[in-house]
């Protein structure tokens, strides 16, 4: 019996780790002032050349908390005169980063797609990803379409197919 009580007590702290780990994570990160500012001094830092597309950046309000948050686009990223370097055939990487009250923003993901549109579905704007098939367990070449709704600072799929 009191076997069977440590392994419930350690289940249990176990379980409630897990649960306060994710806001301990977004606690602990580092705000960045500028997200525009902060990708491109990285990649100028690396790349000899770096330019950026004009689809580089995009500026909107993903989570509906009136504050403006943005999304890095890494396919508009020409790095040592390559386009798209770090694009493979599971798209390119995008940078989500959301605006946060207090001042400055929180990268909440980072995602290889080959593309997106932000729509309004239901009365809530959804980003749709097209991504590769694998991400809606596939394996056939149609891309996956994912219908993705952030709140917060988290994404919470709605569908895929």
């Amino acid at each position: 019996m009191v076997m069977f009580v440590k392994k419930f007590l350690l289940v249990g702290l176990s379980l409630l780790a897990f649960a306060i780990m994710p806001g301990l994570a977004i606690a602990q990160q580092k705000l960045v002032e500028d997200p525009e500012i902060y990708e491109k001094q990285h990649f100028l830092s690396t790349c000899k050349p770096a330019e950026f597309g004009d689809g580089f950046i995009r500026r909107l309000d993903i989570n509906n908390d009136g504050l403006e948050d943005v999304i890095v686009n890494h396919g508009e990223l020409t790095c040592d005169g390559v386009r798209g370097a770090a694009c493979t055939a599971e798209g390119c990487p995008y940078d989500f980063f959301i605006q946060v009250k207090e001042g400055g923003y929180l990268m909440i993901a980072t995602a290889k797609l080959y593309g997106y549109d932000f729509v309004q579905r239901f009365g809530n704007m959804v980003f749709v990803f097209k991504m590769h098939p694998r991400y809606c367990d596939r394996t056939d070449a149609t891309p996956c379409e994912m219908t993705v709704r952030v709140r917060g600072g988290r994404f919470f799929t709605i569908s895929k197919k």
